[in-house]
């Protein structure tokens, strides 16, 4: 036989062997902790028992007719990592199992997941329906690049249901919203938005970055797409960025084919961190929930705080909707705003400016989802490109602090933010 008749015979076997099953059997009934530690992995002829880096820009074929057949479709595997990286790979199917999905597509960063979102589900003339209650970047991309190329881009209040059903249009092709939402922490009530997208032919994609799927899966509760910031709490050490988008095959094929074009692909060392980052996710979620509410206890009772937003509170006006929403007993998510009133020396902004200061420990930054609990002025910083009328509508007001609770002991994290509070 002909070396040529031998590598023909090959292609019969339409799947690369790096390809093959997944090491832990997703039909079994297996608890969401023993998917993270374990879903996703394929092992290489080595017997690699840690998750390996392909740090490759290329893959390697039999012949000519191998590398025809990768590149035509006929043969599934490697063809180039801005397409496919098997680090990257393991990183997607286990986010796609946590979150219930049937797959998951990886991207550079969460705004790039974001724009690929955009970019595969809108075109010129539909009309993209999103909340108020967003980060400012996504409102920017939104209003300065989906509408220069003709998407029609309206907002209504997260929790408002009327509104949002009165804001639909004919045109209408996605509703996006976060939940919770930056910097307030408000909740969209999913299951209504699903039933409005269902009955208007709507994608629904439910921005799950503050919850992530160890408190919240919106695709169980009617969502078409779930986007991630990766670099927040699925990496939850603050180390390196990424993005991610989870739904149906047929949705996420379409994802694939945007960030294989544009190139908005994840690179193999930040999906190797990520896969890491999720065996301890929801241990880590339930340790950030514990430390929140306490937090957030204290912040409502203290004389020089006006308000609280985090649905964790008893009369938070969302409170039992997140704790239909959230299947972690408890767990509200760990992103808190709160809002500091003016002193009778400082106006707003210059007493919330003043506790931000007065930390010792808490880092000022505009990062979230971090094991160090972090601080930020969302006014000056995350926010500060909107207009004063765009902040307004999304409810960030001078006075607004945006807090991240960390895995620091709690009693410490609330004796940092009494230093500036106290002496306001």
């Amino acid at each position: 036989m002909s070396q040529s008749q031998v590598d023909n015979k090959s292609n019969l076997n339409t799947l690369d062997p790096n390809w093959r099953d997944d090491a832990l059997n997703l039909e079994l009934d297996y608890g969401m902790q023993t998917i993270a530690v374990r879903a996703g992995q394929h092992r290489t002829d080595e017997g690699e028992h840690s998750e390996a880096i392909f740090t490759t820009s290329s893959y390697v074929y039999h012949s000519a007719a191998d590398a025809a057949a990768h590149f035509d479709g006929t043969k599934t595997g490697n063809v180039y990592s801005r397409h496919t990286n098997p680090s990257v790979r393991t990183f997607e199917r286990r986010l796609a199992a946590l979150e219930n999905g049937e797959r998951a597509v990886a991207t550079a960063s969460g705004m790039g997941a974001i724009l690929t979102m955009c970019l595969a589900y809108l075109k010129a003339g539909d009309h993209l329906l999103a909340a108020n209650q967003l980060f400012g970047s996504s409102i920017g991309l939104f209003n300065n690049y989906m509408a220069k190329f003709g998407v029609e881009v309206s907002y209504v209040d997260c929790f408002d249901n009327e509104a949002w059903a009165k804001a639909v249009q004919p045109n209408t092709k996605v509703i996006y919203c976060e939940s919770p939402s930056n910097p307030l922490a408000q909740i969209c009530d999913i299951g209504f938005l699903s039933q409005l997208c269902k009955a208007n032919e709507i994608l629904l994609v439910v921005d799950n970055c503050f919850a992530t799927p160890a408190l919240q899966r919106p695709l169980d509760l009617g969502a078409d797409v779930v986007i991630h910031s990766a670099t927040k709490y699925l990496d939850g050490q603050g180390r390196v960025l990424g993005g991610a988008l989870v739904g149906s095959d047929k949705l996420m094929q379409e994802a694939f084919t945007v960030v294989r074009s544009g190139g908005i692909s994840m690179s193999p060392f930040n999906a190797w961190v990520f896969t890491k980052g999720l065996e301890t996710l929801k241990l880590r979620m339930q340790a950030h929930c514990h430390n929140a509410n306490q937090v957030a206890d204290f912040l409502v009772n203290h004389p020089n705080v006006s308000i609280v937003h985090f649905s964790g509170l008893s009369d938070h006006p969302s409170h039992e909707l997140a704790t239909r929403q959230h299947h972690m007993q408890g767990g509200y998510g760990a992103i808190m705003g709160f809002e500091v009133k003016p002193s009778d020396t400082l106006d707003s902004k210059a007493a919330a400016w003043h506790v931000i200061d007065s930390t010792q420990m808490v880092s000022i930054t505009n990062n979230l989802g971090d094991a160090k609990t972090t601080i930020t002025h969302p006014a000056t910083t995350t926010h500060f490109r909107l207009s004063a009328k765009e902040r307004a509508e999304a409810g960030v007001k001078d006075g607004l602090i945006r807090l991240s609770v960390g895995l620091e002991d709690v009693e410490d994290i609330i004796k940092d933010l009494a230093r500036g509070l106290d002496s306001l």
